[in-house]
């Protein structure tokens, strides 16, 4: 009797133990999320393509990490196992083109069909005109500016409004912004597909085109205030506060496109960049990484997924995550090169 008494004890308290560690497992996943556990800590794409990419990614404040791609909607990998996050969790559309956390804590994606939220227990749409959304970007004052195929658009969590008029004094549409930061003295900063470099004091926006180049995409505010924007045809070029000075490798590098440009902790700068013409993708392109005199390339030969790379993360522990075509993300801790995806 003691002895029956003591396994059914015994079976209650597994059969707790068991759901309770899946209930905190899976608190804060919106329903459906499809969690990849398949043994190797793998991103596993969802769908067989080879024109899937992965366009952005962060590190949220709890150390999770978040990749935006443009077929699979997002991945979340907290250091063990990926979560897939797509239209079936109420995610607008699977392509997703940029992300971001907010001062709340808040994770924004913006797609190709609008804008959605995740408040840590489920996905929403936030309505809005907007559809096609490249860039987003938290102001010190809290308002949310976005990057869309309409113009640039600001959010005080109410309503958006059109950053620009049309027409306006300045002659700018501001319709295609790739990246978008808030420099140490409050300027905003807008890297265009047509209308060059753009700059916000406050009171007026400002284009630079150096050396008449109009195509931006990458953006950094580096260590020392500088900022740094990636070029199409005529390498990246840094801006003093006074002019742009184009900072040349005098060889391959000056003829890629820089999508992404990040600092590490060290005070180096690294590129994410990818070849103009199609026929040297395969071949060229992959990441860069320049100490101030020199530069250095690493590519699909050293272990990175693909030689086009369009993100850049850098974690907490100074890991280096690396987005590229194919939905390819690989890891590099300064020695070695990992894969992620398969």
């Amino acid at each position: 009797m003691i002895l029956r008494q003591f396994n059914w004890i015994l079976f209650l308290t597994l059969m707790f133990a068991f759901t309770f560690c899946n209930g905190q497992e899976k608190k804060d996943l919106p329903k459906g999320a499809k969690i990849i556990t398949d043994g190797s800590s793998k991103l596993v794409k969802t769908h067989n393509t080879h024109s899937g990419n992965i366009h952005n990614s962060l590190q949220d404040r709890n150390g999770k990490l978040w990749f935006a791609t443009s077929n699979d909607g997002v991945y979340r990998y907290d250091g063990k196992t990926f979560t897939n996050f797509t239209t079936k969790d109420e995610l607008n559309s699977n392509t997703v083109l940029s992300i971001l956390e907010d001062k709340n804590g808040d994770i924004w994606f913006g797609t190709d069909y609008g804008i959605s939220r995740f408040d840590g227990k489920s996905i929403s749409c936030i309505p809005s005109s907007v559809s096609q959304v490249f860039s987003m970007l938290e102001g010190k004052n809290g308002k949310l500016w976005f990057g869309t195929n309409r113009g640039v658009y600001c959010y005080d969590g109410i309503a958006f409004t059109s950053f620009l008029s049309t027409p306006n004094p300045y002659g700018l549409n501001l319709s295609t912004v790739n990246r978008m930061l808030e420099d140490k003295n409050g300027n905003i900063w807008f890297t265009t597909k047509m209308e060059g470099v753009c700059m916000y004091d406050g009171k007026s926006v400002i284009s630079y085109k150096p050396n008449d180049e109009t195509y931006f995409w990458g953006l950094l505010e580096d260590h020392s205030g500088n900022i740094w924007v990636g070029g199409r045809n005529k390498g990246v070029w840094r801006y003093d506060g006074r002019t742009f000075v184009n900072i040349l490798q005098n060889g391959k590098f000056d003829s890629y496109l820089a999508f992404d440009i990040i600092q590490d902790k060290t005070g180096n700068i690294w590129f994410g960049t990818e070849a103009i013409n199609p026929s040297q993708r395969k071949t060229e392109g992959g990441v860069w990484v320049y100490n101030g005199k020199n530069f250095k390339n690493f590519s699909k030969k050293d272990g990175l997924s693909h030689n086009a790379v369009f993100s850049i993360l850098e974690d907490k522990v100074g890991n280096l995550w690396m987005g590229t075509r194919n939905t390819g993300l690989t890891r590099y801790d300064g020695k070695n090169f990992t894969s992620f995806s398969e």
